[in-house]
Parts: structure tokens; sequence; C-alpha cells
């Protein structure tokens, strides 16, 4: 039993690790290629805080979406590896579910993120003009959507938690006879 603890806890931080440096990355460069207005790369190199702060709002919150997902993935590892006889799934189909699972969390993450700037960004655009004010370097805007996405991710985190545990796949118990 101690064994089983130390490899699913060892599992569970190599899958940390590694999906954090993923999520950043990966996240990072769909929003760069992804926003339209300007170039934020370019922005974020000539020291444009506004746009910085955003970034980094960004990748916070797809970061919190995807933690939520890795909890089903420990999830299955742990019962795969603490009941091997009870589950049917073969190593292959587990790490194929893992992937759909954090695939899944990963583009709720981006989904999310989307849909919320560019909604911002519609309700807003005859006031505030928001890709603009960034691009000029407008911090007070840039902590607004910073706030904006992190609000969202709070509440769509919630969610990917919830249809990642019931997407986890249970041990059957046993069959159980009442009456013939």
């Amino acid at each position: 039993m101690l064994t089983t603890r130390i490899i699913v806890s060892v599992f569970e931080f190599i899958l940390a690790v590694v999906m954090s440096g993923l999520v950043i990355y990966i996240t990072y460069r769909i929003f760069v290629k992804a926003n339209p207005d300007f170039n934020m790369e370019e922005e974020i190199k000539k020291g444009n805080v506004a746009v910085g702060t955003l970034m980094a709002a960004i990748l916070f919150s797809a970061s919190m979406i995807l933690q939520k997902g890795i909890t089903s993935v420990v999830s299955m590892f742990r019962l795969y590896m603490s009941a091997p006889g009870e589950n049917s799934l073969g190593f292959g189909k587990l790490t194929l579910l893992c992937f759909g699972h954090l695939s899944i969390a990963m583009v709720a993450a981006v989904l999310t993120i989307s849909v919320t700037l560019r909604l911002f960004g519609r309700l807003t655009r005859a006031r505030l003009h928001a890709g603009q004010e960034l691009q000029k370097g407008n911090l007070a805007v840039g902590i607004l959507l910073a706030s904006i996405v992190i609000i969202s991710c709070l509440y769509v985190g919630e969610g990917v938690n919830a249809v990642s545990k019931a997407l986890v796949p249970q041990p059957s118990i046993g069959e159980i006879e009442i009456l013939q």
C-alpha cells in the first residue's frame, strides 16, 4: 500500500511538472497567435505592462482550469494502481483516457478565455476599445481584462472539475443477487 501511494504521488508530481510547462507554452502560443488587434509578443518585448498583465492572467487562469482536469487523471491512475484486478482498463486505454481528460480541460481553458475576452470586447466596443487601449499600454484596461479572465475561469474551473470527475471510470463492486 505504501508503494502504491508513493508511485501515485510521484506520478502526480511528474504530471504536474510536465503539464505546467506545456500549459504555459501552449497557452502563450495560442493567445499570441489568436489576437487580431496587435502582436502581443512584440508588445511584451517593448515592455507593455498592460499586455504583460493580461498575458499573466491568461496563463494563470488556463493553469487553474487544467489543474481541475488533472485531479481526474490522478484519480484514474490511483484506481488503476490500487485495484488492478478490479479494473478492466489496460495501461494503453488508461493513457488515452488521461490524455483525453487533459485535452478536454485545455480546450475548455482556451475557449473560456477566448469567449470571455471577445464577449467583453463586443459589449464594450462602443466606449472602451480594449484592444487599442492595451496596445497603448493602458494598465487599467490590462488589469480589468486580467480580472475578467480570472473570474470567468474560477466559474468554469468548477464545471471542468465536475465533468472530469463524472467521466472517471469506476470499478465494479460486484453483482448482488436479490431474489430470483
